[in-house]
């Protein structure tokens, strides 16, 4: 099954030229296409993304304005062709390596949506931040108790779909609410959903982690909106 890549990217000047190396070399991706998703980024990384990326292998979206990680996320499922549509985040906190495990049990016929998990598996892990795990264990927690579903990292970057289920729900989350967005809309349609364990190497604020309590409330009202009013 080919598979469509996409990466939504803001201020990855640092990392996006390894994260695609990295991609690319997974030997057991059958790649169809890598989509990069510049959110107006005002560090160098568009001028990187324009003055190199021109094979056939890849997609190239700009925004005028920054949005975030939903809107990146929004324009890069429309142009996804492949039967499998990836989400790969452009640091370096998740392992392209894992992604052939993640999409396994979909190439297998056994599932139609699959989620990392940060808190399964016996991948290393960096030690963070201690309010981060305690947040993204109660966001899943609540996430679960409206969807019914029994996920224990909602929040984790590594989702992937058959691309027919990206097809039966539209992106409405411009930020970082989009996780439990996609979440409720999923738990919605007739599908299978896996969860694999995964390595997680974490950043810290200074090494360029964006995401902050804010996008958590937002995350909390997503996951009502969505999974009870919706």
């Amino acid at each position: 099954m080919q598979v469509s890549i996409v990466i939504p990217i803001y201020n990855e000047k640092s990392t996006l030229h390894e994260i695609v190396a990295r991609v690319r070399a997974v030997e057991a991706l059958n790649l169809k296409e890598i989509i990069l998703v510049d959110d107006c980024s005002t560090d160098g990384t568009r001028e990187l993304l324009e003055s190199g990326f021109d094979e056939p292998l890849f997609k190239k979206i700009y925004h005028d304005v920054n949005q975030g990680k939903g809107a990146a996320l929004r324009s890069g499922f429309a142009e996804a062709t492949g039967a499998v549509v990836a989400i790969q985040d452009a640091d370096l906190e998740y392992d392209p390596e894992e992604l052939p495990g993640l999409i396994r049990p979909i190439v297998k016929g056994q599932a139609d949506v699959v989620y990392g998990s940060r808190f399964q598996g016996g991948g290393p892990k960096r030690v963070v931040f201690f309010w981060h795990m305690i947040g993204n264990r109660f966001l899943t927690l609540l996430s679960n108790m409206v969807t019914n579903l029994n996920l224990t990292d909602m929040e984790c970057c590594y989702k992937i779909f058959r691309r027919e289920v990206i097809d039966q729900f539209q992106i409405e989350e411009s930020r970082f609410g989009v996780e439990p967005e996609m979440t409720a809309k999923i738990s919605k349609l007739d599908v299978r959903i896996f969860e694999v364990g995964i390595s997680y190497y974490g950043r810290t604020y200074d090494e360029g982690k964006k995401i902050g309590w804010r996008d958590g409330v937002r995350a909390i009202y997503a996951i009502l909106k969505y999974g009870l009013f919706r």
